[in-house]
């Protein structure tokens, strides 16, 4: 396969994988021609209606409430720093180098579109700083959702002009000084260039964009790590039957359904007590495919709106090149990405939960398992906290799913009086990624050990896979130890993707 080295972007043409690639591999990026030509058209309709002296909302005149405030032309321009400025309110821990670095290729994407009438020169220095492996120092917390992602935008705006921080190398220092080293020079704003910075969706699509891509990882993990607690609870998989899953016809459920059995194909545990005289599993064993199913398809619901936003003019006004019209509208508003993220984040709370009770029930000492999965029970406590983990993690899970798009505050003196929370849906939507990745890590380890106790016969052909590979990070626990050492390193294999690569590598896609 041929290894692209470069995205060309035009506003229309990205997917959440190149976004990925571009912040956290550093795939480089260009402007296409067919964006430069379209930025030119726009910049030219800015221009005209300046010196028309034109009322044109954060062009001429004020923002938000003050948006019957006319600005003379002759300030326009400073009228956009301190816009900058004054939006530079965010507050918390920075965004990730690759979240901040996801956000500055979406927002250069969106104006390379043609719609938001900045020149070229201003998307330039956002694709530059990006190929000299540099990301804005941007506070996480701050945006309502609607304008766009106003405070924490602002602060990646702010780069641009030389002032705040950057990331680069893995230090945090003046942007300035790494624009400086890496042969940039700041920018000064023009023309409502300011204001289509920071009017966008842009923050809360890196955050989530990144997280959903995790979350799919996370769930072909999870489908791995309920085959081995099912092979080594001595449970059914008659439940997983393609024609039982057909029956209800949803996409995520026959594909879980069909990672079960394959990952269990051939399995001599599974055939040493077919003929058992067990009714019925319980539910986080039998109904795996429907849980984790539904996860799936949640999730392909929100990434594809994600790809939808991610291609999206969200600027406002919108500048129409062919009529010269420049139009004020509310693409800026946050809720379809919101909405989106949170249901994300509930889904993916139900799978986290599924998976702490197949936890819990591998501890209980049933099936000829020890209790807490220690052969020294009683004078070791096994994995007994691992289950108190995953119960905490599951617990904050459920606060965190309580979906913040269902709250709007009005803000700039009642002119914005509905937003969206979006941006606060994607954190939430991160943060239960990655309990959930978490939680995942630790049924493996449980898993893996109570796998241990099935040998000498032989695991699924992908249950065995997935053994081989925890244990070649773990170790068997014969005696207390450390934990929070073991679940670190199945947590990178999660989070890594290893687990899932080393699976698919020999069996195919999940």
């Amino acid at each position: 396969m041929q290894t692209v080295s470069a995205v060309g972007i035009d506003g229309t043409n990205l997917s959440l994988a190149t976004v990925q690639s571009v912040a956290c591999e550093r795939l480089r990026v260009e402007l296409t021609d067919k964006a430069r030509a379209a930025m030119r058209a726009s910049r030219d309709v800015v221009e005209q209606a300046v010196a028309a002296d034109g009322q044109v909302y954060g062009v001429t005149t004020g923002f938000g409430r003050l948006k019957n405030v006319r600005i003379a032309p002759a300030e326009a321009a400073q009228l956009q720093r301190n816009l900058i400025l004054s939006h530079c309110a965010g507050v918390g821990e920075p965004l990730s180098h690759a979240a901040a670095r996801a956000a500055m290729l979406l927002r250069a994407h969106s104006l390379a579109r043609g719609y938001s009438g900045v020149r070229i020169e201003l998307v330039q220095l956002l694709i530059d700083m990006l190929n000299a492996g540099l990301a804005a120092v941007i506070p996480s917390k701050g945006s309502v959702g609607c304008s766009g992602d106003l405070a924490p935008l602002a602060h990646m705006a702010l780069t641009l002009l030389g002032e705040g921080e950057v990331l680069s190398g893995g230090a945090r220092m003046p942007a300035s000084q790494a624009l400086q080293s890496a042969g940039l020079r700041p920018m000064r704003l023009s023309y409502k260039e300011g204001i289509s910075l920071i009017n966008g969706t842009q923050i809360m699509t890196a955050i989530g964009g990144l997280a959903l891509l995790a979350a799919r990882s996370a769930l072909k993990a999870l489908d791995i790590a309920g085959a081995m607690s099912l092979e080594a609870f001595l449970g059914s998989d008659a439940p997983f039957a393609e024609r039982i899953n057909a029956l209800r016809p949803y996409r995520g459920q026959a594909r879980s359904a069909s990672n079960l059995r394959h990952l269990l194909a051939g399995s001599e545990v599974m055939a040493s007590h077919r003929d058992c005289d067990r009714v019925q599993d319980p539910y986080s064993f039998r109904c795996m495919p429907v849980v984790h199913g539904a996860a799936r398809d949640t999730l392909n619901y929100a990434e594809s709106v994600l790809e939808i936003e991610i291609n999206a003019v969200t600027d406002n006004p919108i500048v129409f090149a062919d009529d010269g019209a420049l139009v004020s509208n509310g693409n800026f508003h946050g809720g379809p990405v919101g909405l989106a993220l949170d249901y994300a984040a509930i889904a993916l709370t139900d799978a986290s939960s599924i998976c702490e009770r197949r936890c819990y029930k591998l501890l209980e000492g049933l099936e000829a398992l020890p209790p807490f999965l220690s052969e020294r029970f009683g004078m070791c406590s096994g994995y007994m906290l691992a289950q108190y983990t995953a119960a905490a993690l599951v617990s904050e899970n459920k606060t965190l799913a309580v979906p913040a798009s269902t709250d709007s505050i009005p803000t700039s003196a009642g002119q914005e009086d509905h937003n969206s929370m979006g941006t606060i849906s994607a954190r939430q939507c991160a943060a239960v990624v990655e309990n959930f990745q978490t939680v995942v890590a630790i049924e493996l380890l449980e898993a893996a050990q109570a796998l241990d106790f099935r040998a000498p016969l032989r695991y699924g052909r992908g249950t065995a896979i997935a053994h081989r590979v925890v244990r070649e990070r773990v170790p068997h626990l014969d005696d207390d130890r450390n934990l929070s050492t073991d679940i670190e390193a199945a947590v990178e294999l999660v989070r890594s993707g290893a687990l899932v690569t080393a699976v698919e590598d020999e069996m195919g896609s999940l």
